[in-house]
């Protein structure tokens, strides 16, 4: 059986939000697998299933860059948010989003791209800016969507400079009508990815494995209560049901206007953009998601070069 550190009960405490005793029985109970203890907490009821899977703590920018077609978002990171507010990391973090939109939007082909002002790749160039700014930083993501007809929407959240920020959101709507109408009701879907962070356009394209480990999760939440298996697997099914509509986006109530879904606000368009909408890809990137940051015990330290 897995040692149970105070560490490990710590960082299940953080992510689950449960209690001490609750975090160290739910440890012991899987093993000391992470994941396996916060799907047996939320099965109990004792953790919810939106607590986040870990502190975001990078700093840097989200940049995006479109052309009315395609559009690309990118994360640089650097070490403080002091560099990320940096003239100088600013303009690079812009050019590296600019140059993304001529490759295939990979980290790779973004990064091995030449970039104009310097004539060197983009890889160089942030080895370059880290010698001048003295600071570490590193391409981290890229994300390109493109359409053959309609438009690719943008959306930069509490922007921090033009085209950046700490939240980026790409939308491709594909129709054939007005791009301005377009492009309005694109960077109104887009606010609402910002805002709620669905994990799919459609019910039916959410990942297979997480629907079943909520449905695993939903099946022991359901016999807790002693019912029938007959009863379970209804209750089960509902849940499941209303579990596809809230991560779904265009099942989701529309944050601009919750009386409609986003589908039915992408339908209600149609007549202001003259033509059919079909919403066929999403990318949101948050600065330093799923990134933690290397916490020390600045007292330990000092007692430690203090003894020798």
């Amino acid at each position: 059986m897995a040692e149970i550190t105070a560490a490990l009960v710590k960082e299940l405490r953080e992510k689950s939000g449960a209690g001490m005793m609750d975090c160290k029985r739910a440890l012991a109970e899987n093993n000391g697998d992470i994941e396996a203890a916060i799907d047996w907490l939320r099965a109990k009821g004792i953790a919810k299933a939106d607590k986040k899977s870990g502190r975001t703590a990078a700093e840097g920018l989200i940049g995006v860059a479109s052309n009315g077609t395609s559009a690309v978002v990118v994360e640089v990171n650097s070490e403080t948010d002091f560099v990320a507010r940096n003239d100088a990391f600013q303009t690079m973090v812009r050019g590296i989003a600019d140059v993304a939109l001529t490759t295939d939007g990979t980290v790779d082909g973004v990064s091995a791209a030449i970039y104009p002002a310097t004539g060197k790749t983009v890889s160089d160039t942030i080895k370059d800016t880290i010698a001048t700014i003295g600071e570490n930083m590193n391409l981290r993501r890229s994300a390109l969507l493109s359409v053959e007809d309609g438009v690719v929407a943008t959306y930069i959240h509490n922007a921090a400079a033009d085209r950046l920020g700490k939240l980026g959101v790409l939308v491709a709507l594909k129709s054939t009508g007005n791009k301005e109408a377009l492009n309005a009701i694109g960077r109104q879907v887009a606010m609402h990815i910002a805002a709620t962070n669905p994990l799919a356009i459609r019910s039916e394209e959410v990942d297979a494995a997480v629907a079943e480990r909520e449905r695993n999760v939903f099946i022991e939440q359901a016999r807790e209560s002693g019912k029938p298996e007959a009863i379970i697997e209804k209750m089960v099914d509902g849940r499941m049901r209303k579990f596809f509509e809230e991560v779904a986006l265009l099942s989701q109530a529309f944050v601009i206007n919750p009386d409609l879904t986003v589908g039915d606000a992408v339908k209600a368009a149609e007549k202001e953009v003259g033509a059919p909408i079909e919403v066929t890809g999403m990318a949101r990137l948050l600065l330093g998601e799923g990134v933690e940051k290397e916490e020390s015990d600045f007292a330990a330290e000092v007692a430690a070069v203090a003894k020798g």
